[in-house]
């Protein structure tokens, strides 16, 4: 060897642990060196993994398990070789003999450095091949027991040979690194100045991309020239690795516009897929396959077979291959003229709507009028139902319950939120990232064009500058036009007429009047307190004691336990704070029973205040007629009826007004105007001096400041307590009214009649003054819910008057 270059840093290598962090370095091969340990003598033994010790190679390794560190470290302190051996599996953590070659390296612990990253290299020197004979697991580190292995050289091949296959080696190598930009040129002038055979070889073997395998099987071959020969084979396979990478780089780069930098990337991958093969056969086989089974119009089979011609003429490398792909896959998997075979069993229909369902009559009534009708003609446009109603009432899940009653597929999309055009209609196949909208991607999934679809939250659409979903719709729900409804991405009129869309709402007032135009709408109301029970025992409970893996003789709800959570604990017109309530009744019991601890198995009202705390909930209870000027009024909430107070006391003033507190909304503070307006006006019906108007002014007030109340049902309240205000007569005992008044005196119907029943019944209300019109929304009520409750149909203030105010007079 010319000189010395043990101490040149070759480069850096990524390794695991027991790996490779750095280029092996070599250094003089000692010809005089005699391996003198005893057969029977044992030393420490390194496992490594995924790399090869070699004679006479400086090796830097990465010490990861306790085991190979102790190892290094008593040899180091005694001064002592060790063994080291590659494992044929490098995740195997606890290595046995079987784990590891046969043949390994004898070494020599050169340095041992602490990393700042708190981690451990050694550098080990290579000595000798050994092959190991014994592995013992002592308690710090492995052990075992070697006999020599030297190499040997073929006396048959001739010194001339010998040199032109060494020679061969190092043209090679430095071709390789010459071709290769990830190995380091000083590599080459370690090469240039190694002389000597067997660390020739033994560097090559270490310091080149070979597979781990490989350099074992090298290491193990005892005649030099055998292993020099074997490792030109290798060598050449990475040279002509290395030639076809520059060959397609060479392709590429004749193909590269100056100005487009960035198509750099796609002109490789394009000629590596050239050298490999093009894979988009499959994809192009694959639609063909799945086409076979279309039953589509001639319109739509050219439009198919023309896009997909053009699909097969474009590059995979470009951008318009995958927007192509999709498109010709959006057509292919749409369910053109497939079908479901409706149901028309009006009793199974029935019988899967009552069974999910209790309650809502008037759409379980059209439902089943509409399968009447297909029943008769064999089949029709499918209607556009829009269901509107408080949260928690049932409509979305009303939409499953009518797919399987139609035996039809099920879709749902949510609209909440949606602001963007495209959503509904897709988008034009020009923009990047290009698709259809949801009503086609819908089909995609039912694989029918015949399915129920579920528009959840229609009213909570909005409009901004990416267009106006909710015109877009418009196509969608009209029965005239969907038959032929156009998507920007398919660009083919689909037929949408036979899909039965279902719309769902909280508040149908911020829905455009076009949209409400085109659908059915059906008022889904609130339920009242015995629905609810009903609701609860039916449905809610069991679905709960499944889902908590009980059974309905270990937890048992009583109708009085269940009407006590209804009431105390919750405060909706739908269900689902019910729901999450007994659910956590549940929970409660379930602990108790992991526990073992005793519990009621019939849940009862006291079980409540344990399980859910104390009552949440205080409804408002009827306060008596004691003092003139105080009357119950009915209101409506979002969460269910209410009663309401509304109070009313003259003072004296020089300067008369009227007054109004409560967070009064504008149309009440009207209606408060109008109430004084219309008694002013007929004072002398209720024998009202007129100097009350000129001394006193009036003070009209709601209870519970702090919430805002507006709506027009106030009206006859308002007047009814002015009224006994200006009087001093009293109020008939456990009355409550509604409704709207005009400047005439005449009385107005108004809305939310069941709620606001469930509210005066809770209240102990016994008497109800409501308009004439009113009567037929107490006529669609069951007669069961309404017990107790004797209702008085007004058409004039008048009438309210003479009934609600007694003659006798407050003290």
């Amino acid at each position: 060897m010319k000189k010395k270059i043990e101490n040149i840093l070759l480069g850096v290598e990524g390794g695991n642990e027991e790996g490779a962090e750095f280029l092996p370095l070599i250094t003089d091969g000692d010809p005089n060196f005699v391996y003198s340990v005893g057969e029977d003598e044992s030393l420490p033994l390194l496992p490594l993994r995924n790399v090869v010790l070699f004679p006479d190679v400086v090796l830097p390794v990465s010490l990861g398990r306790k085991r190979s560190l102790n190892a290094v470290k008593s040899a180091y302190k005694n001064n002592d070789y060790l063994v080291a051996f590659t494992q044929k599996d490098a995740r195997v953590d606890s290595p046995t003999m079987t784990d590891l070659f046969e043949v390994g390296c004898l070494a020599q612990v050169m340095k041992i450095i602490e990393l700042p990253d708190g981690s451990t290299t050694a550098l080990l020197q290579g000595k000798h091949r050994v092959k190991l004979t014994n592995f013992m697991e002592e308690r710090s580190f492995y052990k075992g027991t070697v006999v020599a292995h030297p190499e040997t050289k073929d006396e048959t091949m001739t010194h001339r040979e010998f040199t032109a296959l060494l020679e061969s080696v190092k043209d090679v190598c430095l071709k390789i690194v010459k071709g290769s930009s990830s190995i380091p040129n000083g590599l080459a002038f370690a090469i240039k100045n190694i002389e000597g055979s067997v660390p020739l070889v033994n560097f090559v073997a270490a310091n080149f991309n070979i597979p781990v395998d490989d350099r074992q099987r090298l290491l193990e071959l005892t005649k030099i020239n055998e292993r020099a020969y074997s490792l030109l084979f290798l060598l050449n396979d990475e040279l002509q690795l290395i030639q076809v990478k520059q060959t397609i780089q060479s392709r590429t780069q004749e193909a590269i516009d100056k100005q487009q930098k960035e198509y750099y990337l796609q002109q490789q991958i394009k000629a590596i897929q050239d050298e490999m093969g093009d894979n988009s056969s499959r994809d192009i086989e694959k639609i063909k396959e799945k086409a076979k089974g279309r039953k589509w119009s001639n319109e739509v089979k050219e439009i198919f077979e023309s896009e997909l011609a053009k699909l097969e003429r474009t590059p995979t490398t470009s951008h318009d291959y995958g927007v192509q792909l999709n498109y010709v896959e959006t057509i292919v998997n749409l369910p053109w003229g497939i079908y479901t075979k409706d149901s028309h069993s009006i009793k199974k229909a029935k019988a899967v709507l009552d069974r999910d369902h209790f309650g809502m009559e008037q759409v379980k009534d059209r439902i089943l009028e509409h399968l009447a009708v297909m029943k008769l003609k064999g089949d029709m446009k499918s209607p556009i139902i829009c269901l509107y109603g408080p949260p928690g009432v049932g409509k979305t899940s009303l939409g499953k319950s009518i797919a399987e009653a139609l035996n039809r597929k099920y879709v749902r999309v949510s609209l909440g939120g949606l602001h963007d055009e495209a959503e509904i209609r897709g988008h034009r196949r020009t923009y990047i990232g290009a698709m259809p909208g949801r009503i086609i991607q819908g089909l995609q999934r039912a694989d029918s064009s015949n399915p129920v679809f579920i528009l959840d939250e229609i009213d909570k659409v909005f409009n901004d500058v990416k267009g106006d979903p909710e015109s877009a719709l418009l196509e969608v729900l009209d029965p005239e036009q969907n038959a032929a409804f156009h998507d920007n991405f398919l660009d083919i009129d689909y037929d949408l007429s036979r899909v039965m869309f279902i719309a769902t709402a909280n508040n149908i007032n911020s829905i455009s009047k076009p949209l409400l135009d085109r659908m059915e709408l059906i008022d889904v109301n609130g339920y009242i307190t015995e629905e609810k029970i009903q609701i609860a025992l039916r449905h809610l409970i069991p679905n709960a004691l499944e889902k908590h893996g009980m059974t309905a003789e270990q937890v048992s709800f009583p109708e009085k336990t269940v009407e006590k959570i209804i009431t105390s604990y919750t405060r909706e017109s739908g269900v689902r704070e019910l729901d999450k309530q007994i659910t956590k009744v549940l929970r409660k019991i379930a602990y108790k029973m992991a526990m073992k601890s005793e519990y009621n198995v019939v849940v009862s009202e006291a079980d409540l205040v344990e399980y859910l705390g104390v009552e949440k909930i205080s409804h408002d209870e009827y306060q008596g007629n004691d003092y003139a000027g105080v009357v119950t009024g009915l209101a409506w909430t979002a969460v269910g009826g209410e009663i309401l107070y509304v109070e009313s006391a003259l003072s004296k003033s020089k300067a008369p007004k009227l007054t109004m507190t409560g967070s009064l909304g504008d149309v009440m503070k009207e209606s408060a105007v109008l109430a004084l307006e219309y008694i002013h006006c007929h004072a002398e019906d209720w024998d009202i001096p007129e100097n009350l108007f000129e001394e006193y002014s009036v003070h009209v007030h709601v209870p519970e400041g702090a919430v805002p109340k507006d709506g027009p049902s106030a009206g006859i309240t308002m007047t009814t307590s002015l009224v006994s205000a200006f009087t001093k007569r009293k109020v008939r005992k456990n009355l409550a009214m509604t409704g709207e008044i005009t400047l005439r005196g005449k009385v107005l119907p108004v809305g939310g009649i069941r709620e606001k029943i469930l509210a005066a019944k809770r209240a102990g209300i016994t008497d109800i003054i409501l308009c004439q019109e009113n009567k037929k929304d107490i006529d669609e009520i069951k007669p069961d819910y309404l017990e107790g409750l004797t209702f008085h149909y007004v058409n004039k203030i008048s009438e309210v008057i003479d009934f609600a105010l007694l003659d006798e007079k407050v003290e």
